[in-house]
């Protein structure tokens, strides 16, 4: 039966009437010293956003420290080199709304930001994000809502840091195969064949 009200929804979980003031209470707008840890820790986070053409869930990754806190409520990040459908920007140009998720390799909770987002090509902030002379074409920043570290159970649930979980590549399609499994006359082997040295030479 489909949930159609949140007086319905409420009623399949008898536990929330229980549930903790910790759960609600620790959400915070400000990157207090313990969160500051997190985000200077993080190489990659997905970025969920939304706009007129539908919502985006972007992946994004980068060495340790490649997000900054500018203030105690705003945080920055580049626009690393992509496959240019600008996706995440495009929506964020038209609707600031976004949802950033952070994951930590061995860190089993996981730490969620909720903000307003804002593209902008300020050489200052581009240069801070300056990697061999290569500069990012845009910078995205990020006005905190709020912000809450997620408890572990998704990830303890998932394994995902076990070494047990990881999957044998040759059994998963590669990116050509996956094209083609939508354009049938897409040349499969001759762009895995050039991916890995296309991809290291644009990395940034």
């Amino acid at each position: 039966m489909r949930v159609h009200s949140i007086d319905d929804l409420e009623a399949l979980y008898p536990g929330i009437a229980s549930i903790s003031k910790a759960t609600w209470a620790k959400d915070t707008p400000v990157v207090n010293d313990a969160y500051r840890k997190l985000i200077e820790r993080a190489p990659f986070f997905a970025i969920a956003s939304i706009g007129p053409d539908g919502m985006d869930c972007s992946p994004r990754g980068d060495g340790p420290g490649s997000v900054h806190i500018l203030k105690e409520r705003r945080l920055a990040f580049p626009d690393r080199r992509g496959n240019n459908r600008l996706d995440t920007l495009r929506n964020i140009v038209r609707d600031p709304r976004v949802a950033l998720l952070f994951l930590i390799p061995g860190w089993e909770e996981c730490l969620r930001v909720n903000g307003q987002a804002y593209v902008t090509t300020e050489n200052t902030l581009r240069e801070r994000f300056s990697f061999k002379g290569m500069l990012p074409a845009s910078v995205v920043v990020v006005d905190i809502d709020t912000m809450y570290f997620q408890c572990a159970r998704a990830i303890k649930r998932a394994g995902l840091w076990d070494e047990a979980s990881k999957q044998d590549r040759a059994t998963l399609p590669t990116a050509g195969e996956l094209v083609k499994s939508v354009i049938q006359d897409f040349e499969a082997d001759a762009y895995d064949g050039a991916l890995q040295e296309r991809q290291s030479k644009t990395l940034y």
